[in-house]
Order: C-alpha cells, then structure tokens, then sequence
C-alpha cells in the first residue's frame, strides 16, 4: 500500500482541475500578450482567473499578480514593498521568526541591503502574542510579514489582529498564506492584509504557479523586468495552463471546504488518538487548538526523524521530518528551535500532513507501520 502524508508540501493535482487546464495546452495555446484574436482570447480568459481569485479572497482583480509560484510571490512582496517605500524615516521591516525560507532569506537580502531586520518571536506553541509585535513596531517600520499559517507546525496566527498592529503604527501588513487554503477564510480587506501570497501546488492545483496579491495604492518595486506583464509588476509570459488551474483549483478549496475539514478533521483526530495509545513517548509541537486540521507534527523520543522518514517510505508511507524547501539540510529545525524545543529532540519530529487522497484505510496502515518503525529503530537506539 501507499499512503501519502506529505501534502503540506505537495498535492496531487486534481483530476477536474487538469480538466479545465487541458485546453489551454493545445486549443486555447495564444500568448495573452498578443494582440490577435487568439492573443485576446487567452488574455479575457486571464482576467476572468484574477476576476476568480480576487473575489475568493476579497480583494481587487488588478491586485493579483500571477507568478511562479509563492516563492517569487514572497520576494517581489517583501523586497519590492522594502525597496519601493525606503527613505530616511523609514528603514525596517519585521518577519516572525518562523516564517517559511523564501521570507526569511528575503528578509536576510535586505539585512545586507542595510535595511533594519527584526523577528517576532513565538510562544512554546508556535504563535505570536502581539505585545511581541508592539515591542518591535515603530514608526521606522515599513513591513511587518507573518505567516497565516506554519508549514511545519500548522499554528494558525491571528492575522487580523496583528494587521491591525502595523496599521496603527504606520506599517503595511502581508501574510504567505500558502498553507492557509481552505482552512481559513481569507477576505484581504476584512482582514486588514495588504499583500498575502499563494501557490497552487498547496491546495491540488500544478506546481510552478502562484500569485501575489497587492494592495495598488502602496509603491512596489517589480523583481522581474521585461515585457511589462502585470502592469510591469511582473514581467515574463503568462502560464495561462497554470493560472486557470490556480483559479480552478482555489475555487474547489472553498466550494468544498466544509466538507474537507469535516473529513481531514477526523481523520487527523482519529490517528493522534490511536497512536498516542500505541506507541510511547510521543509530544505534540505547536498549538492543538489553533491549528489546521490536516497538520501533525510529532516528536518520538530517543530516535531520530530522518530514520523514521527512510524506514516509513520502504514500507510505502511518505511523511517529511519539517520543510519540503530544506528537506535536504540535516540541521535542526529552526521553528523547533524558535519554540524553545529541548535541544535533545530536534532531529526527531515527523510531520504527517493529510488531505483529500486520505481515507482511513490508509491511516490504519499508517499506524501500524509507524508502530512497527518506532519500535524496531528504538530497539538498538543508544538513549533508550
């Protein structure tokens, strides 16, 4: 059997959404920048995806910008928002200290740019208080940027009220909200958001597209330039296959999200509770209560999460230790760390992320290979 539990770090593209892209590959195949019949046509159906993604996420058509992803998205909105808005007053930006690898090497670029950089840091659960947030602000302070939601961990951080921090301190707010779909709702104005970021590959869409969404009364300095796609704000030839799989694939999310949380819910709750009455010496990181549903991240004392990782995929079930983006590097995780985590169990956390392929069958499988691999590998650790 396979069971895959790795979905925090990709989806399987769903079949209906592959359906709507296909036409774009060999019927509809026109460059929206042309300006023939068949370059119109791609380019009405490219408005017709931002009209799509605006309106799902509250906000306006011409402030979602298309791009390859939430990676680019994340360092056009924190580099270009930076870059665009310095002068001599204002010369900081704040990032909480667990934020995904594409904000915190952005934020570390401009460290180097002479931009004054500072982290949030996080409680022992993973989430921000925001008397951390209103220790740091102040009227020097351009950016503040938080993630929605952790792609390790899955906390969930109050979005809202911490927009409404840097509001009042002069500040804008943006949110990588790549983890967040479908289980919040997002509404960018309701919320406070001037510049949140997406990926499709996170919510069963195709990998190599995401977008950016941005508030167009604020300055933003483009990372790409060239042909002056997206208002100039991005250049480069729109993935028009892409971007109505995003579309496609974001619409799914929230038409069905009630019921998918319904089902990863029970899911979820159903494997924490059986594993915790099989197999010993578990803990929990981050929240319980304010995180998503699909998101376990778990420490199995006295051995380490990579052998865990290796021993779980011969037997057909593929998890991740944190991170797909440093699933490479050895070191411990730095959200571990930022939660004040003992140093002794840093290397031994697993994350199983379940999503919509999930069904019990496949967690019941899970269980016993997990029960099979704990023991096994903690039977010749030297600190058991």
């Amino acid at each position: 059997m396979k069971v895959y539990l790795d979905n925090a770090a990709t989806t399987k593209l769903d079949p209906r959404v592959l359906k709507k892209m296909e036409p774009y590959f060999m019927k509809e195949y026109g460059n929206a920048s042309s300006i023939h019949d068949l370059g119109q046509n791609a380019f009405q159906d490219l408005i017709k995806a931002k009209e799509k993604v605006a309106k799902l996420i509250g906000g306006e058509t011409n402030g979602v910008i298309f791009t390859s992803g939430a990676t680019e998205a994340n360092n056009l909105i924190i580099k270009g928002v930076a870059l665009a808005n310095r002068n001599e007053k204002k010369n900081k930006i704040i990032v909480s200290s667990i934020e995904h690898p594409c904000v915190m090497e952005s934020a570390k670029f401009l460290a180097r740019a002479g931009f004054k950089v500072e982290f949030i840091p996080v409680n022992s659960e993973g989430l921000i208080e925001a008397k951390e947030l209103e220790k740091l602000i102040d009227k020097e302070t351009i950016l503040v940027s938080v993630m929605a939601v952790n792609n390790e961990i899955g906390t969930i951080q109050d979005i809202a009220a911490l927009a409404k921090i840097a509001h009042a301190h002069g500040a804008y707010f943006h949110t990588d909200a790549v983890q967040a779909i479908p289980y919040l709702k997002l509404d960018v104005k309701k919320m406070g958001i001037d510049f949140l970021s997406l990926s499709a590959h996170k919510f069963y869409g195709p990998k190599g597209v995401g977008a950016a969404y941005v508030n167009r009364q604020i300055k933003i300095q483009p990372q790409i330039i060239g042909g002056g796609q997206e208002d100039g704000l991005r250049a480069g030839t729109y993935n028009l296959p892409g971007i109505i799989g995003l579309a496609e694939a974001l619409e799914l999310a929230y038409k069905e999200r009630d019921i998918y949380l319904k089902k990863v819910t029970a899911l979820r709750d159903y494997f924490w509770q059986k594993i915790q009455q099989e197999i010993p010496e578990l803990k929990l990181n981050g929240s319980l209560k304010k995180r998503v549903p699909a998101n376990l991240n778990i420490m199995f004392g006295y051995i380490e999460g990579e052998a865990i990782l290796m021993d779980l995929s011969y037997k057909g079930v593929y998890v991740s230790t944190g991170s797909a983006c440093s699933a490479s590097d050895l070191r411990a995780s730095y959200v571990l760390k930022s939660m004040g985590l003992d140093k002794n169990f840093l290397n031994s956390n697993i994350r199983f992320s379940l999503g919509r392929f999930n069904n019990k069958e496949g967690i019941d499988y899970t269980i016993r290979a997990l029960k099979a691999t704990v023991k096994r590998l903690r039977s010749f650790s030297p600190i058991n």
